[in-house]
C-alpha cells in the first residue's frame, strides 16, 4: 500500500548518522538544511494519494514504476506518471521514488541475471524489487568510486570478511543523490571490474540507520536560501548528493544481489531493463525540466518587453525545438520497445534510443541554459538582494519605480527574474547543470555501451554495402 507523505517523515527519524558542516544532523525532517526537501519528497506521497492523480500514480496498490511493464500501454502509462511526478518539482528533483522502483522493477523483470558462478542472488533481488512496492520505500544508490591512486590504500567500498548470516564492506561510495532522504540505499557498481577484481564485485542494499554507515553531505543549497521568494527553487527542491561511507558494516545475507562475482555485478544494471528503466523515468523528467526552462524563457522575454523581436522569437524557436527533442526520444523509446527473456520478462524501452537520448540530453542541456541566459540579459544579475527590499518602508517605493517595466509590476518581475536566477545561475543551477551531463555516470560509460547496443552494426553493413558494389574496374 502507498504511504502518506506524514508517514514517510516520520520513517525518516531513524537515527541515521548524516553528517553536515562538521555537525552530526539528528533529523532531516527538522534541520534547517533539510527539512524543505524532505517536505517536497513527502509531497510526492501524498500526491499518489491525491483522487485526481492516484489512478496515473498508483497501479494494484503500489506504484505504477514498481509494476513491470508488459505491452507498449503499459510504458506509456508509465511515462505518464513519470510525468506527473516530474512536473511537481519542474523537473528539480531527480531521484525520486520512482526512480528506483523502475530500477527494481527491471531487475524483477530478468531475476536470472543474478544467478552467477559464485553467487545466486535471484531470490533477493525479487525480494529487493518485493519490500520496496509493498513497503511504499523511497530507496536512492550509489555506484561511483572515490577517485584514489595506484599507490594510495583501498578507499573503494570492498568485501572484507564474512560473519554468520552475511558479510562485512568496508570502505566509500560517492555520489549518494538524494540518499539523506531515502529509506535504503542500494551500492554497487556499474562500470566494469577486471575478472580478478571480487573485493569490489559486490552489490546489496542495507536501511540508512545501519550501524556504521555514514552519509557526508555536500554543500545544502536549501540551508543557505535565504527564502522562498529569494530562492523559489533551491529553497524546496535540494535533492542534496552525500558520500556514502561504511565502517565494518555488517550486511546480512537476504540483503545481498552480487558477491565476489565480477561478471554478474556489472550484468544486473545492463542486462536487465534497470539502466533502460531509469533512463525512461530520467528522460521523462528532462523533457518536463527543458519544458520548464522554456516556459520561464518566454516569461523574461515578455517581462523585457522583447519578446516580439525577431532575434527573440529565433531564439525561443530553438528552445521549443529542443524540448520537441527531449519528447521525441521518450516517445521513440517507448515505440520502439523490446521483449525482456521472449516476452516472459515484459518489455523494456528500446535501448538504442535510449543510449542516444543520454548523449542528447548531456549536451543539450547546457545549450539551453546559455540560450536563456542570453535571453535574460544583465538583468539577472541586478537584483534587489532580498525580498525585504520590497517591504522596507524607504527602499520599497524605489525599488517599485526602478524594477518595473510596463505590464510587469516590480514585484513580479524581481519575482520572475529570482526564479530564473535560481533555475540558472546560482550555484544550484551550476550543480543541475553538472547532474544533467553526469548522473548516468561518465561519458565514457554510455558512450561505450552506444557503441555495443547494435546500431553501430548497421551503420558498418550498409557502409560495408556501398564498398561492394564497385571496384577497380567499375565503369560508368
Amino acid at each position: 500500500m502507498t504511504r502518506s507523505g506524514q508517514e514517510y517523515l516520520e520513517a525518516l527519524r531513524d537515527g541515521r548518522e548524516i553528517w553536515l558542516d562538521g555537525e552530526r544532523v539528528k533529523d532531516v525532517t527538522a534541520h534547517p538544511a533539510f527539512r524543505a526537501s524532505a517536505a517536497s519528497f513527502a509531497g510526492l506521497y501524498d500526491l499518489a494519494d491525491d483522487p485526481a492523480h492516484h489512478p496515473v500514480l498508483v497501479q494494484g496498490g503500489v506504484l505504477r514504476a514498481f509494476a513491470v511493464p508488459r505491452s507498449y500501454e503499459d510504458l506509456v502509462a508509465r511515462r505518464r506518471a513519470f510525468r506527473t511526478t516530474a512536473e511537481a518539482s519542474y523537473g528539480f528533483l531527480g531521484r525520486t521514488p520512482d526512480y528506483m522502483a523502475a530500477g527494481a522493477a527491471g531487475f524483477a523483470a530478468a531475476p536470472a541475471v543474478f544467478t552467477g558462478d559464485a553467487f545466486d542472488g535471484a531470490e533477493q533481488a525479487l525480494g529487493f524489487h518485493r519490500r520496496l512496492a509493498e513497503g511504499d520505500l523511497h530507496a536512492a544508490f550509489t555506484l561511483t568510486n572515490p577517485a584514489s591512486g595506484p599507490d594510495e590504500d583501498d578507499l573503494t567500498l570492498r568485501i572484507t570478511g564474512e560473519r554468520d548470516g552475511g558479510i562485512v564492506v568496508r570502505g566509500a561510495k560517492t555520489i549518494g543523490t538524494g540518499a539523506v532522504f531515502a529509506d535504503e540505499i542500494l551500492v554497487g557498481t556499474i562500470e566494469p571490474l577486471a575478472e580478478d577484481d571480487l573485493d569490489h564485485a559486490v552489490t546489496f542494499s542495507l536501511r540508512l540507520d545501519t550501524p556504521g554507515l555514514k552519509l557526508i553531505s555536500r554543500t545544502s543549497y536549501e540551508g543557505r536560501s535565504r527564502s522562498v521568494f529569494d530562492h523559489p527553487l533551491s529553497s524546496r527542491y535540494d535533492e542534496n548528493d552525500a558520500m556514502l561511507v561504511c565502517e565494518d558494516v555488517f550486511v546480512p545475507w537476504e540483503r545481498v544481489l552480487t558477491y565476489r562475482d565480477p561478471a554478474t555485478t556489472g550484468a544486473i544494471w545492463w542486462h536487465t531493463p534497470a539502466y533502460l528503466n531509469f533512463v525512461h523515468q530520467s528522460a521523462t523528467r528532462f523533457w518536463t525540466k527543458l519544458e520548464f526552462l522554456t516556459g520561464l524563457a518566454i516569461l523574461v522575454a515578455r517581462s523585457h518587453g522583447t519578446d516580439r523581436l525577431p532575434p527573440v522569437t529565433q531564439a525561443l524557436g530553438r528552445l521549443l525545438g529542443m524540448v520537441a527533442q527531449a519528447k521525441a526520444f521518450v516517445l521513440g523509446s517507448e515505440a520502439s520497445y523490446e521483449e525482456v527473456d521472449g516476452g516472459r520478462g515484459g518489455v523494456r524501452p528500446g535501448q538504442e534510443i535510449s543510449f542516444a537520448q543520454r548523449i542528447m540530453a548531456g549536451e543539450l542541456y547546457p545549450r539551453a541554459v546559455q540560450d536563456i541566459k542570453l535571453l535574460a540579459g544583465g538583468a539577472l544579475v541586478q537584483l534587489p538582494a532580498s525580498g525585504r527590499d520590497l517591504l522596507h518602508p524607504e527602499l520599497g517605493p524605489l525599488v517599485r519605480q526602478y524594477f518595473r517595466t510596463p505590464g510587469h509590476p516590480a514585484e513580479d518581475r524581481v519575482k520572475l527574474l529570482k526564479l530564473a536566477w535560481d533555475a540558472l545561475g546560482s550555484e544550484f543551477a551550476g550543480r543541475h547543470e553538472q547532474y544533467e551531463r553526469f548522473y548516468h555516470g561518465a561519458p565514457h560509460v554510455y558512450l561505450t555501451m552506444q557503441t555495443w547496443a547494435g546500431s553501430a552494426d548497421a551503420c558498418e553493413r550498409l557502409a560495408q554495402t556501398c564498398l561492394d558494389g564497385y571496384g577497380l574496374g567499375t565503369t560508368r
